[in-house]
């Protein structure tokens, strides 16, 4: 598979992960998300949710199965982001390996294709979503502070130039706002 088709999500949400909603996941047939934490379920200096995302969290639980997995190496945060949402994980996953994500997926029972990787990233959650064959999410960042936000989209766009470069469209026919 060419670096061009491993960087390309199969749909971008163009909108943080607040904007997916049960009908996007019934439109895809997704059968269980893995989400990643930090910034895209949570700003990287938070470890409480939003009641946003608790109340998204729940909705999507009635209709599929629902993991963490996170590079971030901290047990105590990303368990304690886990706990509050009710849901399994997986703490320094080294995303793009495939190696934890497949550990979710086995853990769900479901065939991978029905299964969608959710993150803010290119170069880690949508590589390694399409190194394992699941359906891959990408969503903007979620930030709480200047800084960060500043530095993260610095970082996002940087990737997208690199997957441009490497040959993903990274286009509208595949965006959702």
């Amino acid at each position: 598979m060419s670096w061009g088709k491993l960087l390309q999500p199969d749909l971008i949400l163009g909108k943080s992960v607040l904007g997916l909603t049960l009908e996007i996941i019934q439109e895809y047939k997704i059968q269980g998300l893995v989400l990643d934490v930090d910034e895209t379920i949570v700003p990287i200096s938070d470890s409480q949710i939003s009641p946003e995302l608790n109340n998204l969290a729940e909705e999507v639980k009635a209709i599929a199965s629902l993991w963490l997995v996170s590079n971030n190496i901290s047990q105590y945060r990303i368990g304690r982001i886990a706990k509050s949402l009710n849901v399994p994980y997986i703490a320094g996953a080294g995303k793009p390996s495939r190696r934890k994500l497949k550990k979710a997926v086995d853990a769900m029972d479901l065939p991978v294709e029905q299964v969608a990787m959710v993150g803010d990233r290119l170069l880690t959650d949508v590589l390694a979503g399409n190194r394992l064959g699941m359906f891959t999410i990408l969503v903007d960042p979620i930030c709480n502070n200047i800084g960060s936000e500043f530095r993260g989209y610095r970082v996002r766009s940087l990737e997208v130039w690199v997957s441009q470069v490497l040959g993903a469209s990274l286009n509208m026919t595949n965006y959702r706002s």
